[in-house]
């Protein structure tokens, strides 16, 4: 689901409602503190993009960003979103 762009992995997703946006976001944020590793991401109403990149390594994509993307996918929460075409 994440797709590897400009020393990044990216994800785009549109859920049903803010609440459920939320609710994805919420669980996203529970694995990136157990996993010690924290997300850019932007949220409008029922819409979420996350962007994974190691700053410390100099922005470029790490096992960090790799291990955290295949948790985050596995998620039950992300099944519930469209994955959208992510914006050039």
């Amino acid at each position: 689901m994440f797709r590897e762009q400009d020393n990044t992995l990216q994800l785009r997703l549109q859920f049903a409602d803010f609440v459920a946006a939320f609710d994805f976001m919420t669980e996203v944020a529970a694995l990136a503190e157990a996993h010690q590793h924290h997300p850019e991401w932007r949220n409008v109403y029922n819409l979420v993009e996350i962007t994974l990149t190691t700053h410390d390594a100099g922005n470029v994509v790490t096992e960090k960003d790799r291990a955290l993307a295949r948790a985050i996918e596995q998620l039950p929460a992300t099944k519930h979103g469209e994955v959208l075409a992510l914006e050039a």
